[in-house]
């Protein structure tokens, strides 16, 4: 798990449910602002669909789970406390909270698409809050806090370019590592930008600005999930969200729906696959009074109109869709698709795309990447070179000077 996800918004707006529901854990949940202290970190997945249909083999998942042909891969969430207006000047805990955003790749923004919660996140009528107002804040808090980073010094840095050559990229890096920013992202950010790195000291505060607010859409991006999306108001919301931020990609979500429906899954009650827009109840007897008229109406206006509830979904927006992962099966034995104990596709991992055969070795271990000979595509049979850029589904096995895997 070599990335993170991050939950983000304001107080109250539903971040700790939506984790609680991702995660299956019992973190504080609270009606009134700063619930959340400090960061929580959980485990979630993401699904995808398991290689073991594709050979059509019964397997025995190490690091993973698969139920049904649907693998749900680990990934690690980070539900940062609620960040409130001024907290990039310190206002709440904002200096904690942003910090905490530190070691997340994408944001995933839970927003109350009831309109239900002040900026504050105090209660308030259900439709008197713009939850628009909550995308603008967030994205306006995030940019002050990245422009304050990149700003520091930012005179003797300007010299440095213009006086001795020095690449903006390289300096810029230097600042930026600690926020998981790279070189890839700051040069996207300045193509995008259309400014020239070479004259960056004629750069005017409005440029400055508009490249740091295009370098945070590149390197932080943020999904909308508008959540308590079953409520009054809310869908009608939603669809403005959609039409007022046509660059951001918007979720309708009901993490009290998710949680619900895991609960009763964890108690064998239904069989639940996370992102399903169905369920099977399995046990009528255990259901208590009114709790399949509860789950009919779940049912039908929630996981049959959006397709379900939104959180599994959002999910695997998240990892596949911007940050662009894959999955990847590495073996032992490229015929029976096993480790060296005999697990039938013991582990998946996820990696970039692009990655190739030797980065994939490496992802296992350095060793092995440094001892790569050659791979084997477990589908084909063939050797695959150290070059060899893998697809999505891939089984692999590892040939190396040290070993094999």
């Amino acid at each position: 798990m070599g990335f993170s996800v991050g939950i983000v918004g304001k107080p109250s707006c539903g971040k700790t449910s939506f984790t609680n529901a991702a995660c299956m854990t019992d973190f504080k949940v609270g009606s009134y602002p700063f619930t959340t202290i400090e960061a929580n970190v959980g485990v979630t997945h993401i699904r995808t669909a398991c290689a073991c249909s594709d050979f059509d083999v019964q397997d025995n998942p190490q690091n993973s789970i698969c139920i049904d042909g649907v693998r749900l891969v680990p990934i690690k969430l980070i539900d940062v406390a609620g960040l409130v207006p001024g907290a990039h000047e310190g206002r709440g805990m904002g200096n904690q909270f942003l910090d905490d955003l530190r070691q997340a790749d994408v944001l995933i923004h839970i927003v109350d698409a009831s309109g239900a919660l002040d900026s504050e996140g105090q209660e308030v009528s259900a439709g008197t809050q713009d939850p628009a107002d909550d995308v603008r804040f967030l994205e306006e808090e995030l940019v002050e806090w990245m422009l304050g980073i990149v700003k520091k010094d930012w005179r003797r840095l300007t010299g440095r370019v213009r006086s001795e050559g020095a690449k903006l990229d390289e300096l810029l890096l230097e600042k930026l590592s600690g926020l998981k920013i790279t070189r890839a992202h700051i040069l996207r950010a300045l193509r995008k930008s259309n400014l020239k790195a070479e004259t960056v000291d004629k750069w005017t505060d409005e440029e400055t600005r508009s490249f740091v607010k295009t370098l945070q859409k590149t390197s932080k991006p943020i999904i909308i999930a508008a959540n308590m999306i079953d409520r009054p108001g809310a869908k009608e919301n939603y669809k403005r969200l959609q039409e007022e931020f046509p660059d951001y990609m918007v979720i309708p979500v009901s993490a009290l729906a998710e949680k619900a429906l895991k609960d009763l899954d964890q108690k064998g009650v239904i069989k639940y696959i996370p992102g399903n827009d169905d369920f099977e109840i399995i046990q009528q007897e255990n259901l208590k009074e009114n709790e399949a008229e509860q789950l009919e109406k779940l049912k039908e206006h929630i996981l049959k109109k959006f397709g379900g509830t939104g959180v599994q979904n959002i999910l695997n927006k998240a990892v596949f869709d911007f940050l662009h992962m894959i999955t990847i099966y590495p073996v032992h034995d490229a015929n029976s698709l096993t480790d060296s104990d005999e697990n039938v596709l013991p582990d998946v991992y996820l990696v970039p795309e692009g990655t190739t055969a030797k980065e994939f070795a490496g992802h296992i271990h350095t060793d092995l990447m440094e001892s790569f000979v050659h791979g084997i595509d477990a589908r084909t049979k063939m050797r695959i070179s150290d070059k060899h850029v893998l697809k999505d589904r891939d089984v692999i096995k590892i040939v190396s000077a040290k070993g094999q895997k």
